[in-house]
């Protein structure tokens, strides 16, 4: 499994294995001690959920309350869609930036975020089956959104194609409001979250 950190820190890629043969494939789309060794700590399991969406439908920014956050690894089992990691965290040093991946059946590729960061995708087909394995259960009351169409986080939605998004996610404060409400999470909550289990990333093996 080949695994590389995204642009926003704590954000990563996984690319695994396909094995495929006259009868179809085989993958393994998580290993623990891959995930362990790229990322510093295992993979906590609170829920695993789904989305099905149609072309054109776009999900998100969300992003959840620091503590306890909402880790998630997310893939793409049917259909195609461009997944979006935004830096939400207050004194980050990457603060704002983003980073995008196409996430679909045939590259089985898997993105992980950690909690705290900003997470969105919008469907590239029909029937696209967004996959969701989160560290917590989901809770309406901790989730927030942030306007994924804010001139200011400039995110890589396609040019040419009609957009589907929620009246919630239409309504959603760009980030600098959400900011000057107190609405995000600090850096430094984020990372107190895995401070007795962390790798620091210059001793992790690539």
């Amino acid at each position: 499994m080949n695994v590389r950190e995204l642009a926003v820190p704590g954000a990563y890629e996984f690319v695994p294995d396909v094995h495929r043969d006259h009868r179809g494939a085989f993958v393994a789309q998580y290993t623990e001690s891959a995930f362990s060794q790229a990322v510093g700590y295992p993979l906590r399991l609170g829920q695993v959920h789904h989305s099905f969406s149609r072309r054109g439908v776009v999900r998100g920014v969300h992003y959840e309350d620091v503590g306890p956050g909402q880790a998630k690894l997310v893939t793409c089992p049917a259909g195609e869609l461009l997944d979006v990691v935004v830096d939400l965290r207050v004194g980050s040093p990457t603060f704002g930036r983003w980073d995008s991946t196409r996430l679909n059946p045939d590259s089985c590729r898997a993105v992980y975020l950690e909690e705290g960061l900003g997470h969105a995708f919008v469907a590239l087909r029909d029937d696209t089956v967004a996959a969701y394995v989160t560290s917590v259960e989901y809770d309406p009351a901790t989730e927030h959104e942030i306007d994924a169409f804010d001139p200011a986080l400039g995110l890589p939605w396609p040019e040419g194609m009609e957009y589907l998004v929620s009246p919630r996610d239409r309504g959603a404060p760009t980030l600098a409001e959400a900011r000057r409400a107190g609405r995000l999470p600090s850096y430094e909550a984020c990372r107190a979250l895995h401070a007795d289990t962390h790798v620091e990333r210059g001793d992790r093996a690539r």
